[in-house]
């Protein structure tokens, strides 16, 4: 599995572990709560990097790709949201994500989205800098006013024609007629079986490609520009906060404990610990949207350094 992580951080391939440890940190301290020496580190820090997972969707009602919505139907998601899937079976494949857009249109930020967003508005007057790299899928964070956000695997909001290439934002709903009323998880409901050629197809001139959701499916590489994005950032923050994510997802899962190995703290905000908590200087357990508001308020010390 080691070397299978490596492999996954080195190629940007996206991929999940269950029992994703990647090894001992070493003679790691065990991390710290106290939220006022948190905030001392904070008031502090020049470039803020935040590392968001599902968790934080999860506060608004999107459905992550485990526990109780761990299977769609009778597959597991993690098998729906593959190339090869897609090749096989792109009307199954495209209900599944009809269903997580209509979901997806329908919800609104959390506190912690709109707590990251005012927090990056704030201390862009005072010189510092915000950014969000999230492993999200849906449009939350821009919705709550962030500016700069990285997202690593894509956007449901997004189409890509696998003729031309094309990549379009698209928040049509329907996407398109053949999907309307499709895309029931219920473990009963029987494939629609929709024909390829009424599936999403591509609007660019001559083309009628078919469209895929433009998000990293497991297996795949992740954007190569947005990788050096993602490593610049990581180079040059000098605080980072891993938020609402499990921790077992490849590459992402390794972006805060290589963080950490250059002596920056690191703080984990989740429901629960999770394989990489031992490598962070703090872990605050609870809902996101009660921790992170907390966190990231206006420090006392940014009064005298506001314009």
């Amino acid at each position: 599995m080691l070397m299978r992580n490596r492999a996954a951080i080195g190629l940007g391939l996206r991929l999940c572990s269950s029992n994703a440890t990647a090894g001992a940190a070493t003679e790691a301290a065990r991390p710290s709560s106290d939220m006022a020496e948190f905030r001392k580190v904070f008031s502090k820090a020049k470039h803020i990097a935040i590392i968001t997972g599902a968790g934080v969707s999860a506060e608004c009602g999107v459905p992550t790709f485990r526990g109780e919505n761990e299977k769609w139907r009778k597959w597991f998601s993690q098998d729906l949201a593959t190339p090869e899937a897609f090749s096989r079976i792109p009307s199954r494949v495209w209900e599944f994500y009809h269903y997580r857009r209509e979901l997806v249109l329908d919800k609104k930020p959390c506190a912690a989205h709109l707590a990251i967003a005012e927090c990056e508005a704030r201390l862009k007057k005072q010189g510092r800098s915000v950014v969000v790299i999230t492993q999200c899928i849906d449009d939350l964070h821009r919705q709550a006013g962030s500016k700069h956000v990285l997202k690593i695997h894509g956007s449901l909001m997004e189409t890509r024609c696998m003729s031309c290439g094309h990549v379009t934002t698209n928040k049509r709903s329907p996407i398109c007629s053949a999907l309307k009323n499709k895309g029931d998880p219920g473990p009963d409901v029987a494939d629609a079986q929709i024909p390829v050629d009424k599936l999403p197809r591509c609007d660019e001139r001559d083309c009628n490609g078919l469209l895929r959701p433009n998000v990293v499916f497991f297996g795949e590489t992740l954007d190569s520009h947005i990788l050096t994005k993602v490593e610049k950032e990581m180079e040059t923050c000098d605080l980072c906060l891993v938020v609402g994510t499990s921790s077992i997802v490849y590459p992402a899962a390794m972006f805060g404990p290589r963080i950490a190995s250059r002596g920056v703290p690191v703080a984990e905000f989740n429901t629960s610990t999770t394989p990489k908590t031992e490598y962070f200087s703090y872990h605050f357990q609870g809902p996101c949207g009660v921790t992170l508001p907390q966190a990231l308020a206006q420090h006392e010390s940014e009064v005298l350094r506001s314009p």
